[in-house]
């Protein structure tokens, strides 16, 4: 039992990865919906690549959305909108009228007026809400028939039927001119329009159910075809009817109510291809990116990017397909490459694009647009702390994205007016949400303690608070690693490796010095040496600290550990030959080991650029009287003696690039001494 136990915590890395992965492998499996995969694609426009194929089984022809909507559009104009009739409102303008009629009409009128005016009052108001009085909003037209409720009767009426209140002065003036009431105009009108209410309003609800209703009564296929029929012929080019039967099948097949043994099979399917695709992933890492296969939170941020943008494209096509290209996926190799490299983010762009084409439409389509982008993204994105670049890139995708999308739409329809604009609106929104990249870099950054360009330009900052400190107690140290910095970024640009990280790290690789300033050469400004009263192995001692108490410094102040690495390795495993060699004048036994930095060696084109640039620009300051050969040699020499040592034998840096960061660091020490070309006598 305590082997096993042994067993587990000495590979735990390796299970936790199998964990990651096979996790990752269920999750994607569940989001992916479950159902049957249409085994063709389906060649808009042109030729059936396949063998004849026959109908599996018998299935209906489904119409075209044209003819759903215009079979829809039909409807609606002949649906026959429900108006309510209240007749409370009719039993209390009855009221109402009385009520006011004896207010404005007095006993003084003579008593056959009084009476023809009361007949009239009960004659027009009997009138008016005999099809009721409607506040209109949106009119329809006069002929247009409706139906007008009253209790639980509907009958049918004539839109124009209904008085309009904005028609009811219209109305009454025509009445009262044909009884002959001029005389009492004024007053009549007064009445009515103190008294008179809309009884009739618009039912939406009642409307809407009945044109729901017939909505549901909508045949949704028209025909059908029996199995064994032949759908298409190779070589036939699919349109038309054609078309419309292969899409139908299609849908068909999709739909089958699968039974339990079915569902089974298609989740081990499922399972296989995600499982095959997430292990190429996987064994990619591993081969050529073996330093982020070892570090467990590395490999989990980029299997939790893969999963987020499956999940996000699967909640986009439950809620509507339409949208799917709304979904940011360039998203992806930008960040990757923010934090690893070009050639990671690409690689996991088209897994995670392969993995998406199971469940979108128009799957290759999908697939091209979406490959096609994620290399546009690669090729062009660099510098993405530079906001100009990141807002270059992005339109650059967008662009590449409608071109491809009209460069389809014309092959498939063999037309330019069948393009989409919607189509176009959807790429400009995914542009747009790319853009959401930075803030996500940025809180990435925090959850994972990773550290990008925007965050190594910040630290890049000579005003930054420890490198102002730097620069207050060690000033030689700080013009030291300034130098440093410009050497190491110029060789870093010339080998293709990152020159901003190379920067950083020279910037901050000597800030252990901080703590004894004095006993290094650069910031002793007298001719007094503390070294003077010290032995040489105590001395040694005090100069091999300066990569500890950096490192102390550098975690107290938070750095990143991609910065911190660069003070530990600049010195790898060298000894202070100075001291070892006076050590050895008193003590012919001397042991070198006590004379040796901790290490490690360096591990990266960066921290191994550091070393020699380190090393040459240190060392430059005891030439007394330069010239070009002189450099030459000098540069040459130091190098030599770090490859001899063995100190480069665990970065990934060639033969080649070692000499191109000679070449750099000569050029860099000539134009610092103003030397010219020395020409022959």
């Amino acid at each position: 039992m305590k082997s096993f136990v042994n067993y587990l915590y000495k590979n735990q890395d390796l299970f936790y990865k199998v964990f990651l992965f096979l996790l990752t492998t269920v999750l994607i499996v569940y989001l992916f919906p479950k159902g049957g995969k249409f085994k063709y694609e389906i060649p808009k426009g042109k030729p059936w690549q396949y063998e004849n194929l026959y109908a599996p089984f018998d299935f209906a022809i489904l119409k075209s959305p044209e003819e759903l909507s215009a079979e829809k559009e039909r409807i609606n104009k002949e649906h026959v909108p429900y108006y309510e009739y209240n007749s409370n409102v009719v039993e209390e303008v009855k009221l109402d009228l009385e009520e006011q009629f004896q207010k404005i009409f007095p006993d003084t009128i003579p008593g056959m007026d009084l009476t023809q005016l009361k007949n009239f009052v009960d004659q027009t108001a009997a009138e008016i809400y005999q099809n009721g009085l409607h506040q209109e909003i949106v009119p329809l037209s006069p002929d247009q028939l409706v139906y007008l409720k009253k209790g639980n009767e509907a009958r049918e009426v004539t839109y124009q039927n209904i008085i309009k209140q904005n028609n009811l002065r219209e109305f009454l003036n025509k009445q009262i001119d044909q009884a002959r009431l001029q005389n009492y105009r004024d007053e009549l009108v007064e009445l009515f329009f103190n008294t008179i209410r809309p009884n009739v309003r618009f039912n939406e609800e009642l409307t809407q159910n009945e044109l729901e209703s017939k909505y549901d009564q909508i045949s949704y296929t028209r025909g059908n075809i029996e199995r064994g029929t032949i759908i298409v012929a190779k070589g036939e080019v699919v349109e038309g009817k054609k078309l419309q039967i292969l899409n139908s099948l299609k849908a068909e097949y999709e739909s089958q109510i699968w039974t339990q043994s079915n569902y089974n099979w298609v989740i081990v399917g499922y399972s296989l291809l995600v499982f095959l695709a997430l292990l190429m992933l996987m064994l990619f890492i591993r081969k050529y990116r073996y330093d982020i296969f070892q570090n467990n939170i590395k490999v989990t941020f980029i299997f939790f990017n893969l999963l987020m943008m499956v999940l996000l494209t699967v909640l986009i096509i439950k809620f509507n397909v339409n949208y799917v290209y709304v979904v940011p996926l360039c998203i992806l190799p930008l960040t990757l490459k923010g934090f690893f490299d070009s050639r990671l983010g690409l690689f996991t762009h088209v897994i995670t694009v392969l993995l998406l084409g199971f469940i979108v439409p128009d799957s290759y389509e999908y697939m091209f647009l979406q490959i096609i982008a994620g290399i546009v993204t690669i090729l062009t994105v660099s510098e993405l702390y530079k906001r100009a670049n990141l807002f270059i890139t992005v339109g650059q995708i967008t662009l590449v994205y409608i071109v491809s999308y009209f460069a389809f739409t014309v092959i498939q329809e063999g037309s330019i007016y069948e393009v989409e604009p919607e189509t176009f609106l959807m790429f400009l929104l995914g542009g747009l949400a790319t853009l959401f990249v930075q803030p996500l870099i940025y809180a990435y950054e925090k959850i994972f303690g990773l550290v990008s360009d925007m965050s190594l330009l910040e630290l890049s900052d000579t005003n930054s608070k420890l490198l102002k400190e730097l620069s207050d107690k060690a000033p030689g140290t700080f013009h030291h690693s300034l130098n440093v910095a410009n050497l190491a970024e110029a060789a870093a640009n010339e080998i293709g490796a990152n020159s901003m990280l190379a920067r950083v790290g020279a910037l901050y690789h000597d800030i252990g010095k901080m703590k004894n300033p004095t006993y290094f050469t650069e910031n002793q400004t007298t001719s007094v040496n503390s070294h003077d009263e010290l032995s040489p192995k105590e001395s040694a001692e005090i100069i091999i600290e300066h990569v500890i108490n950096g490192i102390e410094i550098a975690k107290k102040r938070n750095l990143p550990d991609r910065v911190i690495d660069f003070i530990r390795t600049h010195h790898g495993t060298t000894t202070v030959y100075y001291f070892y060699k006076k050590e050895k004048e008193i003590n012919k036994d001397a042991d070198p080991d006590d004379f040796r930095y901790p290490g490690p060696m360096p591990f990266s084109k960066e921290t191994a650029i550091l070393m020699m640039c380190d090393s040459v620009e240190a060392a430059s300051k005891s030439i007394k009287e330069p010239t070009s050969r002189l450099i030459d040699d000098f540069v040459e020499k130091i190098i030599n003696k770090q490859m001899e040592e063995g100190q480069f034998l665990n970065s990934n840096i060639t033969f080649m690039e070692i000499q191109l960061v000679k070449k750099v660091l000569k050029r860099k020490l000539k134009n610092i001494y103003h030397l010219r070309i020395e020409y022959p006598e």
